[in-house]
């Protein structure tokens, strides 16, 4: 595993060396935003430590830079551990949130969730087609199977499906969902998001486990 850790602290760079590189992966640095965007651009990493607050270019910006490019996965660092804070994170693509001071080893517990559950899905992944459990899921054929029945969804229902995906694991607010599907000139509200993953979940049955509804925030597909 290569993990970049970005950080305008050397003290909290070379501590998460320290712990990464004692388990047997592989540590890069950045030590601000601009640096990091750099980094991204020339090399692949697994996941990328990415501080808030740093000179240049801050946290939220160098994530939002490197979306454009590449959807290595993000846990964010921050020493403010305002709700705000975190839901902007997750909004432009973050996987997780960690505020400072953190344990070491609970950063360490994080990427392995984050790197396995990003695995996870590139490996349900074949030839566009995902797999989970009764559900088959053909994006290339824009064809949905719930145990091998063609389901019926809707040219919207389909997008906000794809969308759940394609970005497996990831906490997405309901504004995030309503820029990303019905575009940035949409003028609903969230209940439109709710009344489609609502009907999205019947056309599913038993799988609409996989779509988890997070509290004040938005919906996550986890399988």
């Amino acid at each position: 595993m290569k993990v970049l850790i970005v950080d305008d602290e050397e003290g909290i760079r070379n501590v998460l060396r320290e712990y990464i590189e004692f388990e047997g992966n592989e540590a890069d640095e950045a030590q601000d935003g601009m640096e990091a965007v750099k980094k991204c651009r020339e090399n692949d990493y697994d996941i990328i430590l990415m501080d808030v607050m740093m000179p240049k270019l801050d946290g939220f910006s160098a994530v939002k830079e490197i979306r454009k490019f590449k959807n290595t996965p993000v846990l964010m660092l921050s020493a403010r551990g305002e709700e705000y804070d975190k839901l902007f994170g997750f909004e432009i693509g973050s996987d997780d949130y960690v505020t400072k001071p953190f344990s070491p080893k609970e950063v360490m517990a994080r990427i392995h969730a984050i790197v396995n559950r990003s695995k996870s899905a590139s490996e349900q992944k074949k030839g566009g087609v995902y797999e989970f459990e009764g559900l088959k899921i053909d994006m290339v054929g824009r064809n949905v199977y719930v145990d091998g029945e063609c389901a019926e969804l809707t040219p919207k229902e389909y997008e906000l499906l794809f969308y759940f995906v394609e970005n497996a694991g990831v906490a997405l607010t309901r504004e995030r969902l309503l820029n990303k599907v019905w575009g940035y000139d949409f003028y609903g509200d969230d209940r439109t998001v709710d009344t489609h993953v609502k009907m999205l979940r019947s056309n599913l049955k038993e799988y609409r486990k996989y779509i988890i509804t997070l509290r004040g925030l938005g919906y996550k597909f986890e399988a």
